[in-house]
């Protein structure tokens, strides 16, 4: 999200346990230690709260393995989870208010690429760090003229741990004509900024391979009949669909679609959920990309899934678990390397600004594997995965990373 991103073969998406919501603000922190909170914002509630679930309960498994562990003595962190709903307003409604409480020193989020435009100058202009697991617009980190090789950083104070949508659209498009040999796709997208920017991508690389794209259309992500769409893609002939856009839409419109003609349909990590097989009765053989390789093949990963686990959690980790745990790391460790600089103690002028500077130093071996970004703040890991539906669960097809 996407990119809106998004967040595992199918033991993330199936994993199952109980556990609780703390949305509280910031205390006092424990036996007089700082408190330092990590706002965090994404959709709680609504048609992607599974990812949004996902992403909250890694933040905090994040949060409360910090304090456990003492990963910044003298420092109790606490997490201040908001619901944006998937909607830009109230994303940037919650980036003041997460500017408003002093203790806030960084934000992990959002899932949507569309929220994140809305979030990005207030956080920026408060000097508040963001971190976002999820979101692959291309724009939000290298300008709007990056298709033309025009690269500007906007905001200094925006990061991302999932890769962006030139990097996922063009390892789509490789995917789909190299490996599955599909030559002919019908392209649609939600026209939302996650899913146009990831069609476009995917388009670019696909007809510069050899591919054809023998129609395209753009479709309303709150409708759920697409009856007449489906139509279209008999008729063109298209031996597969990508679709730019989330699972909530994504799953009736594959349905649909083979309803009238048997080809699968492909989409990013916005698709890449057990809720899309869940909504769709004709899921099987569909593919989606997804940042990094499932966590669950990742050495890396094996004390993040056992933690969860032993968490409680009622909800499934998601695609976006393990990158959300690395996300709210990277705060962690920016907020220890201040800690050091100033005798154990965080400043109490220019914290913020102070945490965000830190940012650039920020190095670790994270969930997903090394975590560090780039000179314009996104990820220096670009491997990806693509998956497929087999036998009513997403399985891992291909790993390779994307220079």
């Amino acid at each position: 999200m996407l990119i809106l991103t998004t967040v595992l073969t199918t033991g993330a998406l199936t994993l199952t346990a109980c556990g609780s919501r703390d949305d509280s603000k910031s205390g006092g922190g424990d036996g007089g230690n700082q408190t330092v909170v990590i706002g965090l914002d994404a959709p709680l509630t609504g048609d992607l709260s599974a990812l949004g679930l996902g992403i909250k309960n890694s933040a905090e498994l994040a949060v409360n393995t910090a304090n456990k562990d003492k990963t910044v003595p003298g420092v109790t962190f606490k997490l201040q989870a908001l619901d944006d709903q998937a909607q830009p307003s109230v994303g940037q409604q919650n980036a003041v208010k997460l500017i408003g409480t002093d203790e806030v020193l960084g934000v992990v989020g959002p899932l949507n690429s569309g929220v994140a435009q809305s979030m990005q100058k207030p956080l920026n202009d408060a000097k508040l760090t963001q971190v976002s697991p999820a979101n692959t617009g291309t724009e939000l980190s290298q300008g709007d003229n990056w298709k033309t090789g025009d690269k500007k950083r906007p905001y200094a104070s925006y990061f991302r741990t999932a890769t962006t949508d030139q990097i996922q659209g063009a390892f789509a498009a490789k995917y789909l004509f190299e490996t599955a040999k599909i030559k002919d796709v019908y392209l649609i997208d939600d026209q939302k900024p996650y899913g146009a920017g990831l069609a476009a991508s995917f388009k670019a690389t696909f007809t510069e391979l050899g591919g054809k794209i023998v129609g395209s259309d753009h479709v309303n992500p709150e409708d759920r009949d697409f009856n007449s769409v489906a139509t279209k893609v008999k008729s063109s002939g298209a031996k597969a669909v990508y679709y730019g856009g989330e699972y909530p839409a994504g799953a009736p419109l594959s349905q649909q679609i083979k309803d009238s003609v048997k080809i699968p349909l492909m989409g990013g990590d916005g698709m890449y959920s057990a809720d899309f097989i869940k909504l769709n009765k004709k899921s099987e053989g569909d593919i989606a990309t997804s940042v990094g390789k499932p966590v669950e093949e990742l050495e890396s990963a094996k004390k993040f899934i056992a933690d969860y686990k032993a968490a409680g959690y009622k909800d499934a980790y998601e695609a976006y678990g393990g990158g959300t745990y690395d996300a709210t790391w990277s705060i962690i460790e920016a907020v220890k390397i201040v800690a050091a600089e100033n005798d154990g103690k965080i400043p109490g002028d220019d914290a913020r600004a102070k945490v965000l500077a830190a940012m650039d130093k920020v190095k670790f071996e994270g969930v997903t594997g090394p975590v560090s970004f780039d000179e314009y703040g996104d990820t220096t890991n670009t491997l990806m995965t693509a998956y497929q539906v087999t036998g009513g669960k997403w399985a891992s097809k291909l790993s390779s990373t994307v220079k």
